[in-house]
């Protein structure tokens, strides 16, 4: 929910009606107080998931935004850690909250680096890329991991049809469309299409094998399975 220190509707409304990247410059300040931000309970569960597979020399925050993947990364026992986005704004915040990693402005589509890394994360961020352009970002993950890398990941249980979740999700997405339609530049911001199966095909097709971690602490649905499991796809 929202805070006292975060944004008012007005900047929000002015962030919407912006690039993503100039949305994000503007939102940067109290980005860490809307509840864009992922959840602590998500980042905490993903951390500790991730301990017992590395260990992990160096790693990467795709899409780092303010940093708070980096301190999973950390938790993760990662040596040097490194968070790339293409935002101003969400740097300079990230580099206030972990001074000791590295931090670098490039666009996910085009990783400025070689082989250099042994874990990629990334939290919240994949709304910002069409399907279309999944194979793509997967494929520049996958040339920045060594072989035996990993790309690790949440992805939520999609929400119940009918239930308010659901409903919300839905009507975000329709309202993101219909901005698209009639204002410029576009804010890309669709969370429905990134869905399990899909994802899974598009990562075996870049060159990873895919393991799901359930994320017990994150809770269960009506049906038993997890709200959230752990992507993990490791560079063949």
């Amino acid at each position: 929910m929202f805070t006292d220190q975060g944004p008012t509707l007005r900047e929000l409304a002015v962030q919407a009606l912006s690039s993503v990247e100039r949305g994000y410059d503007l939102l940067a300040p109290k980005f860490d107080h809307t509840p864009f931000r992922t959840p602590d309970v998500v980042l905490d569960a993903v951390g500790r998931a991730l301990a017992p597979l590395g260990p992990y020399g160096t790693g990467l925050d795709l899409c780092c935004g303010t940093g708070a993947g980096l301190r999973v990364l950390r938790e993760a026992g990662v040596g040097r850690a490194v968070g790339v986005d293409f935002s101003d704004g969400m740097l300079d915040v990230a580099r206030r909250a972990e001074p000791a990693a590295h931090h670098v402005r490039a666009d996910a589509l085009a990783l400025p680096f070689d082989e250099a890394f042994d874990l990629v994360v990334s939290f919240g961020a994949f709304g910002h890329f069409l399907p279309r352009e999944w194979p793509r970002l997967f494929s520049e993950v996958c040339q920045v991991l060594r072989p035996g890398g990993q790309f690790a990941f949440p992805l939520p249980a999609p929400a119940s049809p009918g239930s308010m979740a659901y409903w919300a999700m839905l009507g975000f997405d329709g309202a993101m469309r219909v901005r698209n339609a009639v204002w410029r530049p576009p804010f890309v911001m669709y969370y429905r299409p990134f869905r399990l199966s899909d994802v899974r095909r598009a990562l075996d097709h870049a060159g990873f094998d895919v393991t799901l971690y359930a994320l017990p602490d994150l809770g269960a649905r009506p049906d038993g399975s997890p709200r959230c499991r752990l992507v993990v796809a490791t560079r063949r």
